[in-house]
């Protein structure tokens, strides 16, 4: 594992929790907590298992002023669910996006990773990711955090005036576990083994928690590990679109302008072996009745190397040589254009096949250190809290190899078809392609999120009319976003360079690849080929690159950035209650200090920007009857753009007069949003519940090129800007019951219609899905306990490509979890996840494969988990 730098902040912390521990009052003894009010114990009948998890989750929904879905810490655990983000797809509204075989975005309401905040007992945590086309976003990379550590996710989808900022969708909130919860002496641990069945292979995976506390409960301590090992392998067949458009002329002669062609496309086979170990020390003292000081660290280290090898066509290649194309086939764009589709491409004679790949070491790591410190007075409570969040994620190595072959290409692409063959190539011989030493790079990549936070709150116990508590607070953060790279490449004009150049793939091969595409492949593609022995490769080309110092490194001014925010939020919340109305009001102002660094033309410069918001909120909750809820809420909301759209770096091409960047002016999205549901509990553990959503953004950010002067002169500058804004509205339905003879079913239904009004026309709402299901039958008895989870999302879309949008095809999930208690301390249990390999289909709207089709394979699970 690689080790994670202490970041520099923590000073900044360790100040403040010594002021704020300067107002605690440190000696008080235990004698002093008013033992009378302590004494008295409280006999309670509680219902543990599957059925006191949901009842305990509907609790936190009930008693809520505002709108919010939760899970609890049980419920996780009998989910097949090994993060949180796949935890979090159980809950209305809420998709994932699970690419990689596991959630590790989620979409909420129809809205984009990048407007929906993760927060950890009411804060930040710092995020990050690791593969080179990955850029920090507003969004959480839930890969980091494992589902053993939380106590319960809870869904804020109508905001109040003492959340934070930032969520157009919703906001989710991880509570951690805190030893003052648990019976002194808990501990829960265990062992697993997991098979992955597109790799064949088994991985152990363990954890454990111990919590402690004193006998007179003034002090706790708990402490958690986990460990997880996972061999995933992903199979793809692919296809590159790419908004250029190329002159096609077949063989007679014949030419078509301004089509657009994949850049090329391939065969691939992605594997990675995964390693994530969190862990979580939280000590609690409660010196007395009135205060409560919790000191929280989390620490999740990830190392995650892997290898891509993608055998590829190279369409950009073959049509820069001025290849023929035989036979072509086009399909009309939605933008009035074509799209070459299928066809005979070039001949003996074009580049037309290459194999590239790809070996990375990458890591993700993230840390927590929060201070939470509560005072109860006479009539008036007080809370602050205090901390630091870092993380850091990229690679020290992201190197490729590239070997080319001349040979002209059978082509047929659509929506469900990547059907490419070579016509002078076999492409399991390595002889056929030769190393291309020119086209080496190497990507050594870091990004960093750091940020401070200190927040304090006074709540005022007042008789105000309905009014009965007034809550008034401070937040400031300091958050900053840093990203920088190093890029490798061979050196010409190095004397070993030549014995690159002589280096053919069967030199460093040991074979073929195993049989790709169980589930996508057709009958023209590509299933089998040679690839490229790491080892090999180390023995060969590896030790001239860097044994004899043909790679050469240099910085990538253009894509460093460096993004600070500081955000100072006050903020005022009134809560109310009569006999069948209660709910709070308020609002929040915000001030954001921007600064933005990053090359502008080849030298570093800054540009700053400061905005305040003033946000408005209302929830309503109407007790209708015993059983029946009336809720609403009516709020106004904003969501920053993202980080890499807030680069002011500027490239200029001045032989074309064109240029590129980001643009640190763009204004934030701002949301007026409206909601109205009812919520029946007809049962134990049991609800049906409808809830209708509105919500009319202010703006959009598209891509486009306008006519801009820089330094007195005029470019086509192509850059983010705010577009015409969208409107989304739908439905929740969900229905949780208790059947009896042990059985039960949990089912939510969500209908989200996102419409978007752009400069550049139009298209659908990027991360919407229309349609989103979730169903769970479970039985449980004393002993046994089962679940069978199914997830379903109609197609999502992506960006603008092609004279079309990018789509995400529809797909649907199957996972299910068992549970025998063998004896009341230890459990057996197994899982499995993906039980159908559901495959991913990337396209455009127009049925050109987009990125591709992606298949993970299922993967399942045997343990024991031991409970004392």
């Amino acid at each position: 594992m690689k080790s994670k730098n202490v970041p520099s902040q923590k000073k900044l912390l360790a100040q403040s929790i010594s002021a704020l521990l300067l107002t605690c009052p440190l000696a008080v003894t235990a004698a002093e907590d008013g033992s009378g009010e302590n004494a008295a114990m409280i006999e309670e009948v509680v219902t543990l298992g599957i059925r006191g998890s949901l009842q305990k989750a509907l609790d936190i929904k009930q008693d809520a002023d505002s709108i919010v879905d939760a899970i609890n810490a049980e419920d996780i655990g009998k989910f097949p669910d090994k993060n949180v983000a796949d935890s979090l797809q159980r809950i209305p509204g809420i998709s994932v996006d699970r690419g990689w075989g596991e959630g590790r975005d989620i979409f909420v309401r129809g809205t984009d990773k990048d407007v929906n905040r993760t927060l950890m007992n009411g804060q930040n945590v710092g995020s990050a990711y690791w593969w080179a086309n990955d850029n920090p976003s507003r969004g959480f990379n839930y890969s980091i955090l494992a589902s053993e550590l939380v106590s319960t996710l809870e869904v804020y989808k109508s905001p109040q005036a003492d959340h934070d900022e930032g969520s157009i969708g919703g906001a989710v909130n991880v509570r951690t576990r805190r030893p003052m919860d648990l019976d002194s002496g808990t501990f829960n641990a265990s062992i697993e083994g997991q098979y992955s069945e597109l790799p064949d292979a088994w991985d152990p995976q363990m954890s454990g928690l111990y919590s402690w506390k004193n006998d007179n409960e003034t002090f706790g301590v708990l402490a958690s590990y986990s460990s997880q090992k996972r061999e995933m392998r992903r199979d793809g067949l692919e296809a590159f679109p790419t908004n250029s458009l190329y002159d096609i002329t077949d063989q007679n002669g014949n030419t078509t302008e301004d089509v657009y062609a994949v850049w090329g496309g391939g065969s691939a086979i992605f594997r990675q072996e995964r390693e994530r170990e969190t862990t979580n020390v939280t000590l609690q003292w409660r010196p007395s009745y009135r205060w409560d000081l919790v000191f929280n660290t989390v620490e999740s280290n990830m190392s995650m190397d892997n290898n891509n090898q993608n055998y590829l066509f190279t369409m950009d290649y073959a049509l820069a040589d001025g290849a023929i194309v035989t036979d072509p086939e086009f399909l009309d764009t939605s933008d009035g254009g074509k799209a070459l589709v299928g066809g005979t491409v070039g001949d003996a004679s074009t580049r037309g096949a290459a194999i590239e790949p790809i070996y990375r070491d990458a890591y993700v790591n993230t840390s927590v250190y929060d201070l939470d410190v509560s005072y109860e007075g006479d009539g008036w409570e007080a809370h602050a809290q205090v901390g630091v969040t870092a993380a850091e994620g990229g690679s020290d190595r992201d190197q490729n190899y590239w070997f080319q072959g001349n040979t002209g290409f059978d082509l047929s692409l659509s929506r469900d078809e990547v059907e490419f063959g070579y016509t002078d190539l076999n492409a399991t011989d390595g002889t056929a392609l030769t190393l291309n030493p020119y086209a080496f790079r190497d990507f050594v990549r870091k990004m960093e999120d750091d940020e401070f936070y200190l927040q304090g709150d006074l709540d005022l116990h007042v008789e105000w009319g309905p009014i009965h508590s007034l809550k008034v607070g401070y937040k400031y953060r300091d958050h900053t976003i840093e990203n920088n790279r190093s890029k490798g490449s061979a050196d010409p004009t190095h004397p070993s360079f030549a014995k690159l150049q002589a280096i053919t793939l069967a030199d460093v091969s040991s074979g073929s690849t195993p049989e790709l595409h169980g589930e996508t492949a057709t009958s023209g593609s590509l299933t089998r080929y040679a690839w490229l022995d790491p080892d090999l490769a180390a023995q060969r080309i590896d030790s001239i690159l860097h044994g004899e110092g043909v790679m050469t490194y240099t910085y990538d001014q253009n894509a460093f950035y460096n993004i600070n925010e500081e955000i100072s939020a006050a903020y005022a919340k009134a809560s109310f209650e009569t006999e069948k109305l209660r709910g709070n009001f308020g609002v929040r102002v915000v001030k954001t200090d921007q600064t933005s660094e990053a090359y502008i033309d080849g030298a570093k410069g800054k540009v700053n920007r400061s905005y305040t918001d003033v946000l408005p909120s209302l929830n309503l909750v109407y007790q209708l009857n015993e059983d029946v809820i009336v809720r609403g809420a009516l709020a106004r909301t904003m969501a920053r753009p993202t980080f890499t759209n807030l680069s002011s770096n500027l490239l200029i091409d001045a032989t074309t007069n064109t240029a590129s960047g980001g643009n640190p002016l763009l204004d934030p999205t701002y949301a007026n949003q409206f909601e109205v549901g009812v919520e029946w509990y007809f049962g134990d553990a049991s609800l049906f519940s409808a809830t209708y959503f509105k919500k009319e953004l202010s703006t959009y950010i598209v891509t486009n090129t306008a006519v801009e002067t820089f330094n007195g002169e005029t470019y086509n500058i192509t850059r983010p800007f705010n577009a015409d804004g969208a409107d989304i509205q739908g439905i929740e339905l969900q229905l949780q019951k208790d059947l009896g003879m042990g059985f039960g079913v949990i089912a939510n239904y969500t209908y989200t219609d996102g419409q978007v009004a752009s400069e550049v026309g139009d298209f659908e709402l990027p991360g919407n899905s229309e349609d989103q299901l979730n169903a769970s039958v479970y039985y449980e008895d004393d002993r046994f306990s089962a679940r069978l989870s199914y997830n379903y999302r109609s197609e999502a879309y992506g960006d603008l490509v092609s004279g079309s949008q990018r789509v995400i095809e529809d797909s649907g999930q199957w996972d299910a979890t068992f549970n025998w208690s063998a004896t009341d301390n230890i459990d057996v249990f197994a899982t499995a996840v993906n039980i159908t390999n559901e495959v991913m289909y990337q396209t455009t709207s127009d049925g050109i494969p987009g990125w591709g089709f992606y298949e993970n394979g299922s993967r399942f699970t045997a343990g024991v988990r031991l409970s004392f």
